[in-house]
């Protein structure tokens, strides 16, 4: 076996410099340099991040003829209300109709006791025969005493006394027949026709009551709802122009009976009060309708739209579009490339839930409807899926 021996290598020690040689410090700092110029440029390069877009319901701005209305409430009235009360004391015979029926102008309402006035009417009758027969007689005994008194066969003083008694004769036929006219007067009031034609109410008496004459209440109430009208008040500013399209024209009211799933009423103003309530500072109109439906009650409380024209062309957004700034009245519009700015409005009034839009909007043009509170002009905007297929709200 072979002994191999290891002979060690001394290493002399290598010494840096310090500092680099001017060469190196100069490759050292282009290098860097190039290196920053390559990262700024990729910075450059890099698409600029973008703000998400904002979630909004909108709606289109339409076009149309709309009517210019005066909204209010207004209360349903009979066209006529008569109370049915009685002229004489007496027995109620009988009643002719059931309470809540339609009874027409004539019909015979209620029967008191003829008996009373009957007898009345009879004697009143006697008396006006007797004294009839009376004047009658001192009539041609009058006629005989001044062909007697021509002869001097009596008196004139004599022929004065028939003569008197004669014209007595004559005004009591006269009283006598008025006492008749009165008696069959009196017969009449026993029986009682309706005034109009109506729709009858509560009853207050029955057959069988004693009822006295003109009593404070009467015993029943009688409503003409065909045609019947609807009163309301308006604010005395609307005055003049009601006037004045009331003079060209009959002006259309429409009324619309809350809860009525029909189509709404159409009527005609017929009265403006001639005065103004200086109280409220309002102004009475009434209202007729024919009511052959009647879907009107007297009593009720309606919506009621006095029409006054017609705005052809109008521009119309929902009222839901509509805000408000230090600026006034604006909407957002969005354009063709998703983002909105403000358009500021002139309102001209509202219709229903839409507003008519005097100037800063056409029509066609799309309107945010929620979502306002995220917008600012110039905002990316992105369309709500369920409001794409609804250009108005319900």
């Amino acid at each position: 076996m072979v002994k191999t021996t290891r002979t060690p290598i001394e290493c002399s020690p290598i010494s840096f410099p310090l500092s680099p040689p001017p060469a190196c410090s100069l490759v050292l700092t282009l290098l860097c340099c190039a290196l920053w110029l390559a990262a700024c440029a990729e910075k450059k390069a890099e698409k600029p991040k973008t703000a998400p877009s904002v979630p909004v319901a909108v709606a289109t701005a339409t076009q149309r003829t709309v009517p210019v209305q005066i909204r209010t409430i207004g209360t349903v009235e009979a066209a006529a209300t008569v109370g049915i009360k009685p002229r004489i004391m007496g027995e109620l015979m009988e009643v002719h109709f059931k309470e809540g029926d339609d009874v027409k102008r004539g019909d015979l309402l209620f029967t008191i006791d003829p008996r009373p006035s009957q007898a009345a009417l009879a004697e009143a009758q006697a008396k006006l025969a007797r004294d009839t027969a009376l004047a009658r007689n001192a009539e041609m005994d009058a006629k005989r005493y001044a062909e007697l008194v021509e002869k001097n066969y009596v008196s004139q003083e004599k022929y004065n006394e028939v003569r008197s008694n004669a014209e007595a004769l004559k005004a009591t036929l006269n009283a006598d027949q008025a006492a008749v006219e009165s008696a069959r007067l009196q017969l009449s009031y026993c029986y009682m026709y309706a005034p109009i034609s109506g729709r009858t109410g509560n009853l207050l008496a029955d057959a069988g009551n004693t009822i006295k004459a003109n009593p404070d209440d009467p015993i029943v109430v009688l409503r003409q709802i065909e045609p019947i009208q609807v009163s309301f008040a308006v604010p005395e500013r609307h005055l003049g122009e009601i006037q004045r399209y009331a003079a060209a024209d009959t002006l259309p009211v429409e009324i619309h009976v809350p809860g009525d799933s029909g189509p709404l009423i159409q009527g005609r103003l017929t009265f403006i009060d001639n005065t103004v309530n200086t109280a409220t500072g309002t102004i009475l109109l009434k209202a007729t309708y024919e009511n052959t439906d009647r879907r009107l009650w007297p009593g009720q409380f309606v919506d009621v739209a006095l029409t006054l024209t017609q705005r052809p062309n109008a521009v119309l957004v929902p009222s839901a579009a509509i805000q408000s700034g230090q600026q006034g009245t604006y909407v957002f519009v969005v354009k063709a490339d998703m983002t909105v700015e403000i358009r500021i409005l002139k309102v001209a009034l509202y219709v229903d839930h839409e507003a008519v839009v005097d100037s800063g909007l056409d029509g066609g043009e799309t309107v945010v409807t929620d979502g306002q509170l995220r917008l600012a002009p110039g905002a990316l905007v992105e369309i709500k899926e369920a409001a794409k297929s609804q250009d108005r709200p319900s």
